[in-house]
């Protein structure tokens, strides 16, 4: 039970304390938040988009689809979902995050750890400070 090296990283050197637990590897995310039983509204998922100038991250609650019109507002840009076979080469290029703010405020925060069959755990001010950075909308609804 690990998580992503850059993940590991990422969170280490922000100081952020994770809690990880491992879960059976799941279909979706929501099957993922069901097994692990976690809210589905505190398991984030991220939806990779493509924009003219490169990826960016959607973080979404794992409960919810996208609606691309709000991120399409905010980056200003026309938008489209990327498919699963593409996700993984992309990383080393994303620099760029959008954040559902249903996912703002939370206690805790659950997301993958990048092996699909371990979860790590946040508080959710850490969360919070993390995405600092990324702009915010309302692009998601429950499914």
């Amino acid at each position: 039970m690990t998580i992503a090296k850059r993940l590991r990283a990422h969170l280490d050197a922000k100081r952020v304390v994770y809690h990880t637990v491992e879960n059976p590897r799941t279909a979706t995310a929501g099957d993922t938040a069901e097994s692990a039983q976690i809210p589905g509204d505190h398991l984030a998922k991220t939806v990779v988009v493509h924009v003219e100038t490169g990826p960016v991250l959607a973080v979404v609650p794992c409960s919810h689809r996208v609606d691309l019109t709000e991120p399409e507002h905010l980056l200003e840009r026309r938008l489209g979902l990327a498919s699963e076979t593409e996700v993984g080469p992309l990383f080393d290029d994303c620099e760029s995050a959008v954040v559902d703010r249903s996912l703002s405020g939370l206690d805790r925060f659950w997301f993958e750890g990048g092996d699909h069959r371990t979860l790590a755990s946040v508080v959710g001010a850490d969360f919070d400070r993390l995405m600092r950075e990324a702009r915010r909308g309302a692009f998601s609804h429950a499914v």
